[in-house]
């Protein structure tokens, strides 16, 4: 698996919907380096941050990504989610 790429959720049946369950475990190692990378300089450069990220929203062609703050996140083609329970273990 190179990612956490779904389909659209309203064309999943409703058990299948990202909310309705929990993520896969097994993310590219590659991917997650950089999740962990982008989260560490994120809160490198805003230490006085202290709301916490659900994520990372991380290209799969480019490693480029961004945190994401809110409920759901909502992606391009391209990219991939990886939660924060995947970037955090191998950070402490």
């Amino acid at each position: 698996m190179y990612g956490l790429q779904q389909p659209p959720s309203s064309s999943l049946p409703p058990a299948q919907r990202p909310e309705a369950g929990p993520l896969p475990s097994a993310l590219n190692p590659a991917l997650l380096k950089s999740a962990r990378q982008i989260y560490r300089t994120y809160y490198e450069v805003h230490p006085e941050d202290v709301q916490r990220p659900i994520g990372i929203a991380i290209s799969t062609k480019t490693h480029r990504g961004k945190l994401i703050f809110g409920d759901r996140p909502v992606l391009l083609p391209n990219e991939c989610f990886v939660p924060i329970s995947q970037i955090e273990p191998g950070l402490h």
